[in-house]
């Protein structure tokens, strides 16, 4: 992700937003949530390159900055609560997105509390899939956010989200757990048989 346009359509692509050319000078473009006219995505060019400006819970607002050069503290805003990454080709698409997806989480009603409320209650020696996770959480159509939620887990000793795997039974992808076989191992230590990156849901998914 290199450009405005890409930043700008991957903004829009979730619920209830808008895009925004609130200033005279038309450099700089938000992408809003309706309602509540928050801003969560800012773009503007400096220096040669398009800048976005995206807001970051203090958990990960430094884990970005010191993950990436390109990722530094919120140009024109409040630097305790804003990062500004610099699209300069250095930022795996997978990370933009991720912290686009958090400044998103972070100005609306977000609902990651509820979907680790419901990974929660997937018992030992049992898993559930995304589309599961997302209607314990109330709202079956938002596998997506169970995604980016599951990848931020704030606590992984209390929120299995080792737990949660596609609706073929396909483990994550391996970062998301700690390196390569980490989801398999954690699984098997439930009792949980994995074959070729896979689990049996007839025999282990949880009954909702």
């Amino acid at each position: 992700m290199t450009t405005r346009e890409e930043a700008l359509a991957y903004g829009l692509s979730f619920p209830n937003t808008y895009q925004e050319a609130p200033f005279h000078d038309q450099n700089w473009q938000l992408v809003r949530v309706k309602g509540s006219r928050k801003a969560f995505l800012w773009t503007y060019e400096r220096d040669g390159f398009m800048n976005l400006n995206v807001k970051a819970d203090p958990e990960w607002r430094d884990f970005w900055r010191r993950t990436y050069q390109s990722v530094t503290a919120g140009y024109h805003q409040n630097k305790e609560h804003w990062n500004t990454i610099i699209l300069d080709g250095t930022i795996p698409d997978q990370d933009i997105r991720r912290m686009i997806a958090e400044s998103y989480d972070l100005v609306t009603d977000s609902p990651a509390k509820r979907i680790y409320e419901a990974v929660k209650k997937i018992p030992k020696g049992r898993v559930a899939t995304y589309g599961q996770v997302a209607a314990l959480a109330g709202n079956p159509r938002m596998a997506r956010a169970v995604g980016n939620a599951l990848h931020r887990n704030p606590d992984p000793d209390r929120i299995p989200c080792y737990r949660v795997v596609n609706s073929k039974g396909e483990l994550s992808g391996e970062f998301a757990f700690g390196g390569a076989g980490a989801q398999a191992r954690l699984l098997e230590a439930d009792g949980i048989e994995v074959a070729d990156g896979r689990v049996d849901l007839k025999k282990y998914c949880m009954k909702l």
